[in-house]
């Protein structure tokens, strides 16, 4: 279970860390655009109040704090898994980084009453109007390798 911990802590970390110097650092908050390597790599300031692509996104408090919840209750759910389970090193890392990404958007619900998203990435042509974050990257991750590695139990 230390691994599920201390993954989870250190995407948390990078995550808050990353929240903190592109948002208040570089002061994206104001600036709203910073084109670092466009069209490849742009940051984009953008609150989102909802989840995956601005889904449930009414901006209320109530929805706000039931984002808050499922996002604790997945979280514990996760870390019952894996209490019950225990898989082996890939899920463990995989249970950390979603628990870690979930927890570093929770913490931007409760200050700012929406996630900071900042990083915004095109290629080819094609333009991604969406702005995403070190959490969403860690939750996706967990997520995906959770679902397509097997769940075999470690010894």
């Amino acid at each position: 279970m230390r691994i599920v911990y201390w993954t989870a802590l250190v995407a948390f970390v990078i995550d808050q860390i990353s929240k903190f110097a592109i948002v208040h650092g570089l002061n994206l908050i104001e600036r709203g655009v910073i084109e670092v390597a466009p069209p490849f790599l742009t940051l984009r300031m953008a609150w989102n109040t909802g989840i995956n692509f601005g889904l449930f996104s009414d901006g209320t408090n109530l929805s706000r704090w039931i984002l808050i919840a499922i996002a604790l209750v997945i979280s514990v759910g996760v870390l019952y898994w894996v209490h019950r389970e225990k898989p082996r090193r890939a899920g463990l890392v995989a249970a950390g980084l979603l628990v870690g990404g979930a927890l570093g958007n929770v913490v931007d619900r409760v200050l700012y009453g929406a996630v900071a998203d900042f990083l915004n990435m095109s290629c080819c042509g094609i333009t991604n109007p969406f702005a995403f974050n070190v959490a969403d990257i860690a939750i996706f991750i967990g997520a995906a390798t959770l679902v397509l590695i097997p769940a075999e139990k470690g010894a």
